[in-house]
């Protein structure tokens, strides 16, 4: 057995089972308003438009991701989807797998995380819940802190078949703020290739930040204290794309105009900012 094979049966064997479901919505409820108090006079949390998502069934949020391994975006939508919809309305996040090795997998398991495996976010939908994922992954959570008002998924497309095999609306979720709350220097993609994690691991970056308790941080793998950066949240209508773009719908065409409605409102939130972190 090769080292590589080595890596990727151990890996294996420390993920829980992506099957497995722990969302806990008497623990949600619980939890709403510590998380409330933290969102709002930490993050100075501000969401808007969350009357868009569909008011039951199945539905695909697509976001952009922001804040590394710790993302108080996604957080803070959990909190308002949660509190506008009821927490039993089933929500879901799904989640990289070294995401789910992260110390505080067991909470995030509980809120709703699930490992993005193949087949996860298909069964989810079936049983009409909504689904939310960062088609960007890796790539665009680590994405340097200069570079905060971009969408970058990296012409990842799965979403869209996702979306589309299980007629599903696709509902935009864009948010600032998030890549405010360390100072992220680098993806270290060249780092990744020279260490082969993108065999061994699936991870094409090995990111560089600047973030507390740790100082220097390199590969954000346990996370960090996020900054207390004010985080915008704005969730856009939702998009048929078999109503949009007729029975076929071209991907790459869907694509762009998914992401072009998503950097329009990226741009829009940016331009009301004034300072990083005070937003």
């Amino acid at each position: 057995m090769s080292v590589g094979e080595f890596l990727k049966e151990r890996l294996a064997a420390l993920l829980p089972d992506p099957a497995e479901d722990l969302r806990d919505p008497d623990y949600i409820r619980d939890s709403l308003a510590l998380g409330w108090l933290i969102a709002t006079f930490y993050f100075r949390a501000d969401v808007r438009g969350i009357e868009n998502i569909p008011a039951d069934g199945p539905v695909l949020l697509v976001g952009n991701h922001s804040g590394g391994n710790v993302t108080p975006d996604s957080f803070v939508l959990g909190l308002a989807f949660n509190t506008y919809f009821g927490v039993e309305r089933p929500f879901y996040q799904l989640a990289h797998d070294l995401v789910m090795l992260m110390p505080q997998v067991q909470w995030l398991r509980r809120m709703g995380m699930v490992g993005a495996s193949p087949g996860t976010a298909e069964r989810l939908l079936d049983r009409g819940a909504a689904v939310l994922v960062y088609p960007g992954g890796d790539w665009e959570v680590h994405r340097p802190t200069w570079k905060s008002a971009s969408v970058d998924f990296a012409g990842r497309k799965g979403f869209l078949r996702l979306a589309l095999d299980r007629k599903v609306p696709i509902v935009p979720v864009v948010g600032i703020g998030g890549q405010e709350t360390a100072l992220f220097l680098s993806r270290g993609e060249g780092l990744a290739r020279f260490l082969r994690l993108d065999k061994l691991l699936r991870l094409k970056v090995l990111p560089i930040s600047v973030a507390p308790p740790w100082g220097l941080n390199i590969g954000d793998f346990v996370g960090h204290i996020p900054l207390p950066a004010k985080i915008t949240v704005s969730v856009l209508k939702p998009v048929d794309l078999h109503r949009k773009f007729g029975p076929h719908p071209d991907l790459e065409k869907s694509y762009n105009h998914i992401t072009r409605l998503m950097q329009r409102e990226l741009d829009r939130l940016a331009a009301e900012r004034r300072l990083p972190l005070l937003g």
